[in-house]
């Protein structure tokens, strides 16, 4: 099948298989959409970035010469809303900077992390865990009083989707692991700290090298929760260090780092990255991309950490 030139085949493939008739449709119209934006927001696009399958993103010049990223997004998507509102309360401190937003189109632009490099690209673990604290600083700040972003217990519903999916059980997962899941989400979500606006997919892809603050997070997800279940996320991120024979003792260390410079509790955080481990192990079973494997090796590492 022949796709758009402007239409990378990744994300024709996932739109597809995710949304049907109405993904197409949606593709088919990029083209033209992106031909109105650029004349309405007076911009240039490139060409998409390369491995795209759940948005359409591209790098664009604006009229003056700054560079700029366009993000295109299936209209009427709660988690584009989260995205932009998250964006837009952090307000360019600790991550990129919302310049243009089109709820309606599902359209962002989106401030350019120049050069761009992202912090998997640090070999030095403990440098590169340094750097992402800091953005972590940077970043924090309490919830709203009033909002509408989810909240760390609503994901934590993944596991009763789990259960229901299997007839009350675990389906290809261990059951020894999601039960340690399941036990730790009810021990830390009615004890956490004061609910914070977190990223909420804090890994080491979305954390670029910027001109401005040296290092930025992008993509947040928007999600309200105490401070240390952003921190767990780099717990088991990227994917290759699962197969790594010396994981378990970079694990220990990246939790010693994290709970020492953002004086967290070192149990809880522990606690927070094997849930989640085990939850995203869930979450790719349920976008069709089979069970994360990766994310199974993490947990199983997390619980057998002396505490």
């Amino acid at each position: 099948m022949q796709y758009p030139p402007s239409i990378p085949e990744s994300l024709y493939r996932a739109t597809e298989k995710m949304r049907g008739p109405d993904g197409v449709e949606w593709l088919n119209g990029l083209p033209a959409l992106i031909s109105e934006i650029e004349g309405r927001w007076s911009l240039s696009t490139g060409r998409p970035f390369p491995g795209i399958w759940a948005n359409w993103v591209a790098p664009a010049t604006l009229s003056d010469g700054t560079p700029a990223v366009l993000k295109l997004c299936f209209p009427g998507e709660k988690v584009f809303q989260t995205e932009a509102e998250a964006l837009r309360l952090f307000d360019g401190r600790g991550i990129c900077r919302l310049l243009r937003l089109d709820l309606e189109r599902g359209a962002m632009l989106l401030e350019k992390c120049e050069p761009g490099s992202s912090l998997a690209s640090i070999e030095n673990d403990k440098r590169a865990t340094s750097i992402a604290a800091n953005v972590l600083r940077r970043l924090c700040r309490p919830a709203p009083i009033e909002h509408s972003f989810p909240l760390v217990s609503d994901w934590a519903r993944g596991f009763e989707r789990l259960r229901r999916r299997y007839d009350g059980d675990t389906g290809p997962i261990p059951a020894a692991l999601v039960e340690r899941a399941e036990a730790l989400f009810a021990e830390l979500v009615p004890t956490q700290a004061e609910p914070h606006l977190l990223h909420g997919d804090f890994h080491h892809d979305n954390v670029l090298s910027a001109q401005r603050d040296g290092w930025m997070a992008i993509d947040p997800k928007g999600v309200v929760g105490e401070p240390a279940y952003d921190a767990a996320t780099l717990l088991r991120e990227p994917t290759e260090l699962a197969h790594d024979p010396r994981a378990g003792k970079i694990l220990e260390r990246r939790l010693d780092q994290l709970s020492e410079m953002l004086e967290l509790d070192r149990e809880r955080l522990r606690g927070w990255a094997l849930a989640q481990s085990v939850l995203s192990a869930y979450w790719s079973l349920e976008d069709g991309h089979g069970v994360w494997d990766e994310a199974l090796v993490f947990a199983r590492l997390l619980s057998e950490m002396e505490v």
